[in-house]
């Protein structure tokens, strides 16, 4: 995937969104015009306002394997949009969800932490979504 085509990426968005937002959280989040603004808009607010669900979710399905406080931020905010996702864009396919997390994990994590999500998401849709393929 060409660098233009990630930067356009929805779910890169996200994240940049998220991250500026957990580093300053007082700055207020501006979306520009974008094809799928509504998409960004609603999963970077959810991911915000639902944050302490999430991460309940997280600690039941995945115990010792995720440790918020630990692991890198970027990371993290990967696994709990991707989490938002699975848990309320019931129209979108986990395949869909998963795989797009792990494509854009190229922009923002090292080959080792790439492994890594997506055993995370692999387990969280298989306990999120009981009907994921």
């Amino acid at each position: 995937m060409s660098k233009e085509n990630l930067d356009n990426n929805p779910r890169i968005i996200v994240i940049q969104k998220l991250y500026s937002h957990f580093l300053n959280k007082e700055s207020e989040i501006v979306y520009p015009k974008h094809r799928y603004k509504k998409f960004i808009k609603d999963t970077v607010s959810g991911t915000i306002e639902r944050e302490e669900i999430l991460l309940e979710n997280l600690k039941m399905i995945l115990k010792d394997e995720f440790s918020p406080s630990r692991t890198d931020l970027i990371l993290k905010l990967m696994i709990l949009s991707a989490t938002f996702e699975l848990m309320f864009s019931h129209k979108t396919p986990v395949n869909v969800i998963v795989s797009e997390y792990i494509k854009i994990s190229d922009f923002f994590l090292e080959t080792a932490h790439k492994g890594y999500l997506n055993a995370i998401l692999d387990k969280i849709s298989k306990n999120v979504r009981k009907d994921a393929e």
